[in-house]
């Protein structure tokens, strides 16, 4: 039998809606893990149809590190509910942590200015033709072969400029999308990391070098 307090406790855990909740656990015949399971699966299989739907509550997390960093960021979800989820929380600051490390521009490529775009493209184009030259590759072939070899280069360039492309700081074989298509998946609502900034103490003048990414990184439990 399934009990509204199974149902309470799944919601709970998930962050899904009740009916939804009620029907994981008659699938499973009352076996919570395996439902969870069911129903991360069944968000995985969803999540693109969810990044469509409106997202317009959610949180703004604040993280300052050791007075010399500080971040502000966005994070929405569809219900204040699954605002309020743990879960939710702790990827949230997670977020703003990554942001402090990893010091990115944008959220996503869509936000990159084509005019840094078509930047990046020329001097990444420029550079693999002086490396053919080095080959004795003949001119007529060189930008053309330089253009292939850019296309992979050009992905560096968005992990270091976008968030959702970077690799995570605490997991960094998966990408910060990976992680969040997890999380959408489990908790079965949209999720949109919507705006960020970053402040760092003297930024933008001459000082001495300091791996501030390296310490965010050691304080999130990296070695």
């Amino acid at each position: 039998m399934i009990t509204a307090a199974m149902v309470k406790e799944l919601r709970e855990m998930t962050g899904a809606g009740m009916m939804d909740c009620k029907k994981a656990l008659t699938e499973m015949n009352g076996d919570i893990e395996k439902a969870r399971e069911f129903l991360r699966e069944k968000g995985l299989a969803g999540a693109e149809k969810k990044a469509g739907r409106i997202a317009a509550e959610g949180i703004v997390e604040s993280y300052i590190h050791n007075g010399r960093i500080g971040v502000l960021i966005e994070v929405n979800s569809e219900t204040d509910f699954v605002a309020k989820n743990e879960e939710f929380k702790a990827f949230v600051r997670d977020m703003a942590m990554q942001v402090a490390a990893s010091k990115p521009r944008y959220v996503t490529k869509d936000e990159v200015p084509q005019a840094d775009i078509d930047h990046e493209r020329e001097f990444l184009i420029h550079q693999a033709m002086m490396e053919n030259a080095e080959k004795n590759i003949p001119e007529e072939k060189s930008r053309m072969i330089a253009e292939k070899k850019v296309e992979g280069r050009m992905e560096k360039f968005y992990e270091e400029y976008c968030l959702l492309d970077q690799p995570f700081i605490r997991e960094p074989k998966k990408s910060v999308s990976d992680i969040l298509t997890d999380l959408i998946a489990k908790i079965g609502e949209n999720i949109k990391i919507r705006r960020f900034v970053r402040y760092e103490v003297g930024e933008g003048l001459e000082k001495r070098e300091e791996d501030f990414a390296a310490e965010v990184s050691k304080q999130m439990g990296n070695k």
